[in-house]
């Protein structure tokens, strides 16, 4: 209705002066005309120039005189010929009422404010201050002093008010043409892009502002955890292989190829490509013997180990796998102690739910040098713990296929009141280091745990879910807190 009231109307005239004018002439809410203008006026159909008018509106205390009158004359007309005690005229008035009125009556000279009685000086006033009041809000002029009066009394105040001036613009028509915005599938088809008018692209509007980017919780706590590793004199191992083939994943760990881990509901296999086609032969020789018949003073698994078991390519299901390919490349040269680190994905097909997920983040840190002992991985284990704010460990007898002994790490949580699970640990087994080629003396202690356990207690987050995966809430990310870990 506005769009169509302005275009006819400059269809016969050459411009339209005031929109405010034009509004109230035709009853339309002067709002919508604005809206219409502002849009035509980005099209082109239309030139708008902007006019603004200072006008004076009431405030609520003024629009309440329009009604009830002044004060001061409300004061007036309660106050009888013959006078009035001043406790009982404050009785016939709201309290604001009776305070301004007297100040206002008394000033005007309408009243005598005696010790006894309140008496009118005079038997007849006009209310002046409402009759201003009503004509500032029927949009009439009043003159500068009546303005500045109403103004010091807090009854007006000032109003600024916005409206157009508009003439036809380059692209005016009496009826707006539909422009398209996007060229559709059936346009081409149809052909009709030839004729259909586009809307102009706007080269100089801005875009949403762009967010500076948020560090998720796991990264924080892997980068303290990593400068803890390479305080400790831990260098990193490169773990960017996520698919792996199950000999460097099981069968150079000493783990049988018969083990329930290997089934295909613990672990992912891939279907193509199915199989390795490069491993060590000499060293997969060494491994097939240790498995089926023993050696180095083991008697080793004794079934008939099979080779297209240990070819099968799968996701990794621990960075051990890592650590089995660097401590092999470590035996091909001259011995010389190491001490490794890895923080990176491991995958297991398991049922996900609050503390479980297929895909998750593994720690691992080891140690290789000459005469290690189980005392020196418990000394480790505490330095390592400690510096990540927990110093209460006990451990507990585990087994691992892998490593023995075996040991379960257990720190006790402030906040929950008891000992919780933190990690695993042991020493790599001589049926997994020797084959390699490593020295008799050689022993290799290993610890590893979680990504995820440590970052959900320091953050407070009580499922798995909330922290990794596709359903985080990204207002996460962008409050979390920055990692103070162990300080």
């Amino acid at each position: 209705m506005a769009e169509d009231a302005i275009l006819g109307y400059l269809e016969k005239n050459d411009h339209i002066s005031d929109s405010g004018q034009f509004a109230a002439e035709r009853r339309i809410d002067h709002n919508e005309i604005v809206n219409v203008i502002k849009s035509l006026h980005g099209f082109k159909y239309v030139d708008a120039q902007d006019i603004k008018r200072e006008t004076w509106v009431l405030t609520d205390e003024g629009k309440a005189y329009t009604a009830t009158g002044s004060p001061e004359v409300q004061l007036f007309l309660a106050i009888p010929p013959e006078g009035i005690p001043k406790e009982e005229l404050q009785k016939k008035l709201d309290l604001s009422v009776f305070k301004i009125g007297c100040a206002q009556a008394a000033k005007n000279k309408w009243v005598e404010m005696g010790k006894q009685l309140v008496t009118r000086k005079i038997q007849h006033v006009d209310d002046k201050v409402k009759d201003l009041l009503l004509q500032i809000q029927e949009g009439q002029a009043i003159n500068q002093d009546d303005i500045k009066a109403l103004k010091a009394r807090k009854l007006i105040v000032p109003q600024t008010w916005k409206g157009y001036s508009v003439k036809k613009g380059p692209n005016y028509a009496p009826k707006r043409k539909k422009v398209a915005t996007d060229l559709t599938r059936e346009n081409l088809q149809r052909g009709d892009w030839k004729e259909i008018e586009f809307k102009e692209y706007n080269f100089t509007a801005k875009g949403l502002p762009t967010e500076g980017g948020h560090l998720h919780p796991l990264l924080k706590v892997r980068q303290q955890l990593k400068d803890i590793f390479r305080q400790m004199g831990f260098e990193e191992m490169p773990t960017n292989n996520y698919v792996e083939s199950s000999f460097w994943n099981f069968d150079a760990l000493f783990q049988p190829q018969q083990h329930p881990a290997r089934d295909s509901h613990d672990t992912f296999f891939l279907q193509a490509p199915s199989t390795t086609k490069e491993l060590p032969e000499d060293y997969v020789q060494r491994v097939k013997q240790i498995h089926e018949s023993g050696g180095y003073q083991s008697r080793g698994y004794g079934y008939d180990w099979k080779r297209e078991e240990a070819d099968k390519n799968l996701l990794r299901t621990h960075t051990t796998a890592v650590s089995s390919r660097m401590l092999y490349l470590l035996a091909q040269k001259p011995f010389a102690p190491k001490k490794y680190y890895s923080i990176d994905r491991v995958f297991r097909n398991e049922a996900v739910d609050r503390t479980h997920l297929a895909e998750f983040h593994q720690i691992e840190g080891l140690v290789c040098d000459r005469g290690l002992t189980l005392g020196d991985l418990l000394g480790v284990l505490h330095e390592f713990f400690a510096r990540l704010g927990m110093s209460k460990l006990r451990f507990k007898p585990a087994y691992n296929p892998y490593t023995e002994p075996s040991m379960e790490i257990f720190s006790y949580h402030e906040g929950f009141g008891k000992w919780v699970e933190v990690g695993n640990s042991g020493m790599f087994r001589p049926e997994m280091l020797l084959p390699m080629g490593l020295p008799e003396d050689v022993r290799v202690i290993a610890w590893g745990l979680s990504l995820e356990r440590p970052t959900m207690i320091l953050y407070g987050i009580d499922n798995i879910r909330d922290l990794f995966g596709h359903k985080v809430d990204l207002g996460l990310i962008k409050r979390n807190p920055i990692c103070r870990l162990g300080l």
